[in-house]
């Protein structure tokens, strides 16, 4: 099937965005920040920048002499970490500085209580919802370009495969030198004029996809299905990541499986937790991919399989963006006493296939400062803040909630935009495969456009290829319809 985008005219620009308020409203997504809120925010944003003390008194490391980078998507100003990538002996430094939000937020205090009601950044198509004051996220606590920011400091030593051989974290004082976007270090890698560091991030992150693989990890690179502005009105679209998105996620994920590690030795903190997929849930997938005319060798794993996938052809795309179905178990654990190497399962995160924490998102994630905390604590041998340990067992339930709205939320706008824009497409076909098997309806994914939805009545058959036509669509409730346009194909 050709590809081809889908638009939403300029007339229903503004549909889209009173839609997407609407969208907000039901799902309680806050509109603003109390007044006293923004005036703790501002106060803090004024006193707290470069303070070279820590919040428990003990003076900060000066690191403003490491040239840090921060990468992420293009316009990004809430930037929670920079890296810096070095040689050392036969292996490997590296340094990644995270915002230190602790500096800025007092425990109890209106910034905080407010950061516990939202839990996570929120993310709509026309608006950014942030877990904290931009003043503080965007400003302030943000590891902006040329400007000193406290920071909690990871020091990372790599033998030559890789694998961490030291671990510390500190407090200290750090120094961006340059706001990358990711288009912006692939150009450069790519045409060989990216200085050392950065071919080190690409050194490194390919050193450690390769152990990701050695021990089973999942690494699914999926297609992002974007709702990009489009003039005054909007448009669906799929985008590949770039490689060094995964490298540099790479380096984030190290971080979080060594404070894992930290806290499970020292039998405190809190680890992301996801239980492995069902034998069953395997099956229903190996269906589908036939469905898809993927083919998986019964000898292939799945974590094999998810990394041979291009997201570019739209049945790997489809493909890839069901995989992402059996991630979304995650959750949080608290840890209340010492686990060995050999830790249970309910205390590992089955596609990482080792332990793993959240630490290097702060401004936009709750929890990331309590498990940092926790790290700074157990790495200068205090004893962890009353403020943390009162925290913990209320926060798996906390973020549980925050990221089930986060989900709701996105599922809705992209639910309303697939209804606007495929609205003038009443009685076109499409290509799909069925992908789930319900009571009363079967759901199925279109091959392209990326959309996700069901047809009533079922019995099309699980992993089955089939032709739908677009038969209704209401944009008011967000739902489309659509009715099979010839029998099934059998899955082979």
């Amino acid at each position: 099937m050709t590809r081809r985008w889908l638009r939403a005219q300029t007339r229903q620009g503004d549909l889209l965005r009173a839609g997407f308020q609407a969208v907000r409203d039901e799902q309680d997504v806050p509109r603003s920040f109390p007044d006293d809120v923004l005036a703790e925010a501002e106060e803090s944003a004024r006193s707290g920048a470069a303070e070279a003390l820590a919040p428990d008194g003990r003076p900060r490391r000066d690191a403003t002499e490491v040239a840090f980078v921060t990468i992420d998507p293009a316009g990004s100003t809430d930037l929670d970490q920079a890296v810096h990538i070095a040689r050392s002996g036969t292996g490997y430094r590296v340094l990644y500085a995270i915002a230190d939000v602790a500096a800025f937020v007092r425990p109890g205090g209106a910034v905080d209580v407010e950061a516990h009601r939202r839990g996570v950044t929120l993310y709509s198509p026309d608006l950014r919802t942030p877990l904290h004051p931009a003043v503080l996220s965007e400003g302030a606590a943000s590891l902006l370009p040329d400007q000193v920011r406290p920071a909690v400091l990871w020091r990372i030593d790599l033998d030559s495969g890789g694998r961490p051989v030291e671990v510390d974290v500190e407090r200290a004082l750090v120094r961006s030198t340059a706001q990358l976007d990711y288009g912006q270090v692939q150009h450069a890698l790519d045409d060989g004029t990216a200085p050392e560091p950065l071919q080190l991030l690409r050194e490194v992150g390919i050193l450690r996809r390769d152990l990701e693989v050695e021990r089973g990890g999942i690494d699914v690179v999926v297609p992002d299905q974007e709702i990009e502005a489009d003039g005054p009105g909007f448009r669906l679209a799929m985008r590949a990541p770039h490689p060094v998105e995964s490298w540099n996620a790479q380096i984030s994920l190290l971080t979080g499986m060594c404070a894992a590690r930290l806290m499970l030795d020292a039998g405190v903190g809190i680890v992301r937790t996801m239980p492995a997929a069902s034998e069953a849930d395997y099956e229903s997938l190996r269906r589908t991919a036939a469905g898809l005319g993927i083919d998986w060798p019964r000898e292939v794993s799945y974590a094999e399989l998810v990394r041979a996938l291009d997201p570019r052809p739209p049945a790997h795309a489809a493909f890839l963006n069901l995989v992402t179905i059996l991630l979304r178990s995650a959750g949080y654990t608290v840890v209340e006493r010492p686990v060995d190497d050999d830790a249970p399962d309910v205390l590992r995160h089955a596609a990482v296939a080792a332990p793993y924490t959240h630490v290097t998102a702060p401004l936009r994630r709750l929890v990331d400062r309590y498990a940092a905390e926790v790290c700074l604590s157990v790495a200068s041998g205090e004893p962890v803040p009353s403020w943390v340990l009162d925290a913990l067992p209320a926060l798996p339930d906390e973020m549980r909630g925050a990221e089930q709205r986060a989900r709701a939320l996105d599922r809705a706008c992209v639910d309303l935009v697939e209804a606007v824009i495929l609205e003038p497409h009443i009685g076109e076909e499409y290509q799909a495969v069925v992908v789930d098997e319900r009571k009363d309806h079967d759901v199925v994914q279109l091959h392209w456009p990326a959309v996700r939805t069901h047809v009533r009545g079922g019995g099309l058959g699980l992993g089955r290829r089939v032709r739908l036509r677009l038969v209704g669509v209401d944009v008011a409730r967000r739902e489309v319809s659509f009715e099979p346009a010839e029998p099934a194909e059998a899955a082979g």
